[in-house]
């Protein structure tokens, strides 16, 4: 027997994640005062009255985009810290999973960035930052973790976030000096994800370990 409620429901949010998809795209390119709901809802194939009943206007709407990206990403790093492995096995895990969303979601990760940048803080950038930093404590944990039980080196754990959140901002946002520094059109994704990305979680495995790594005092 068919379950039409579970049908709908599935339906339902089948279409908020389209429309989310599409407004992603177009926050990225023309930012949140360039991207009308108007041409959010014309470019999704819905009506305006869909779009504000799924999500209350443009506010709720950019606001979904960044619960959609950062709540998966959070319930990812919480099962991570949660497992039954090594500290340096889960930061080489926290990279990877780092690494492959960021070049899969290179549209958000310029939302990101424009966001960030507001000199002016509003209550949409507070909600933002927040949804942020729960992700950002979790990366904290492990190397709190592994700090705590010996496996790494009492190092800065906030200028190495920062390190790691640095590197992503300069090769996504940068483009232009990126593509020259690397001597590859980074705004390719072929490149991105077949070059510029092994090379990147190369780097920041190497970078952490050697960072990380206890070493024992002289004398």
């Amino acid at each position: 027997m068919i379950n039409f409620a579970a049908v709908m429901t599935e339906e339902k949010q089948d279409k908020k994640d389209h429309i989310i998809e599409v407004a992603e795209k177009l926050f990225s390119e023309m930012g949140f005062d360039g991207a009308s709901t108007r041409h959010i809802a014309q470019d999704a194939n819905v009506n305006m009255a869909m779009l504000n009943y799924y999500f209350g206007g443009k506010e709720g709407l950019y606001l979904a985009v960044f619960e959609k990206r950062f709540s998966a990403s959070k319930l990812q790093l919480q099962s991570l810290n949660n497992e039954n492995i090594s500290s340096f096995e889960k930061i080489n895990k926290c990279i990877e999973s780092y690494a492959d969303k960021m070049m899969a979601n290179s549209c958000f990760q310029k939302i990101i960035y424009r966001e960030m940048s507001l000199s002016q803080r509003s209550s949409v950038t507070d909600k933002i930052i927040q949804m942020l930093s729960e992700n950002t404590s979790e990366i904290k944990k492990i190397l709190l973790d592994g700090i705590a039980n010996g496996s790494f080196e009492n190092v800065d754990v906030e200028m190495l976030i920062a390190t790691m959140f640095g590197t992503k901002s300069y090769l996504i946002n940068s483009s232009q000096m990126a593509s020259f520094l690397i001597g590859k059109d980074t705004t390719d994704p072929k490149i991105l994800n077949e070059e510029v990305k092994p090379r990147l979680k190369d780097h920041m495995k190497k970078m952490f370990k050697a960072y990380l790594t206890k070493h024992n005092e002289e004398n």
